[in-house]
């Protein structure tokens, strides 16, 4: 992964064989990055997604496998109990230009990965609300 910012804009570019939301995890770490908001493209050729049951208040998740284009990654930064918190969706196409998306648990890159980082001064963070059964913003 390599990074450069222009500003509180940073242009990452994550690598063939590397994994995307750990390489973000990291980027956030390093830069000291507790709120922000991303967004980026690239390819994939193993990812995870899961989608929330709103009435079980559970996570799917599914492996998707083959080459995929990541035609959108976005998502937003903040914390939960100090630590580094990303909440990122992802949409994909396949060879056949059906289109799937969801949650993005991990994505192993293929080609490349082109993501930009927006921060945003400040920190937000997260806590669990049983009543929805997910980690929410605490405002």
């Amino acid at each position: 992964m390599t990074y450069k910012r222009f500003g509180n804009t940073y242009i990452v570019s994550i690598e063939k064989g590397e994994e995307v939301v750990e390489s973000l995890k990291r980027f956030c770490e390093a830069e000291n990055i507790k709120l922000g908001y991303i967004t980026g493209i690239g390819a994939s050729n193993k990812l995870v997604i899961g989608i929330f049951d709103t009435k079980e208040k559970v996570y799917s998740s599914t492996e998707v496998a083959g080459e995929h284009e990541i035609t959108s990654i976005t998502g937003n930064i903040t914390t939960m109990k100090g630590q580094t918190y990303l909440h990122i969706h992802a949409t994909l196409a396949n060879s056949r230009f059906e289109a799937i998306g969801g949650h993005l648990n991990s994505a192993v890159v293929s080609g490349v990965c082109e993501v930009f980082v927006q921060k945003v001064e400040g920190e937000v963070d997260r806590e669990f609300d049983p009543n929805v059964g997910l980690n929410v913003l605490r405002l």
